[in-house]
């Protein structure tokens, strides 16, 4: 099987982990030519905190993109894509977080996922985006532990 698309997944929280889970996508995307898809997911109550903390309004349509590009994870991953000389292309979604990295997946060769490490009880009590990902994507995936 051939690498030629690699998804790099973003959600509010990876902050201060971009530079880190791009890296990564570099490490494995640019040997193998492959073209790197940057994807922010957003879920509804993220997604409309952050058009009241921008002062914007969805009337005209979904605002994720541009909202993804005011976004400290999106700006860090792509300026260290630019830096490598890596292909990539953004994309957006509105849902629940391992609903949509899934969905994104479809498209993709091998995900790219960021995540911290979490007790079996907070597993339990809070679930896991990044385990149920894991589990469900339909390609392999690639695990970048927040420090």
């Amino acid at each position: 099987m051939a690498l030629e698309t690699v998804l790099l997944v973003g959600r509010p929280g990876d902050e201060g982990h971009g530079t880190k889970l791009a890296e990564a996508a570099t490490d494995i995307a640019k040997p193998a030519n492959a073209r790197v898809i940057v994807g922010q997911i957003f879920t509804d109550d993220e997604y409309e905190n952050a058009l009241a903390s921008l002062g914007l309004t969805d009337e005209v349509g979904d605002l994720s993109a541009e909202i993804a590009r005011e976004h400290g994870i999106f700006s860090s991953m792509t300026a260290e894509l630019d830096e490598a000389g890596v292909d990539y292309e953004l994309r957006t979604a509105v849902g629940q977080h391992a609903n949509s990295i899934v969905d994104m997946a479809a498209d993709a060769d091998l995900v790219i996922i960021g995540g911290a490490k979490r007790s079996p009880a907070g597993k339990a009590v809070f679930g896991s985006s990044t385990q149920d990902v894991l589990l469900e994507a339909p390609c392999p995936v690639v695990f970048v532990r927040r420090e």
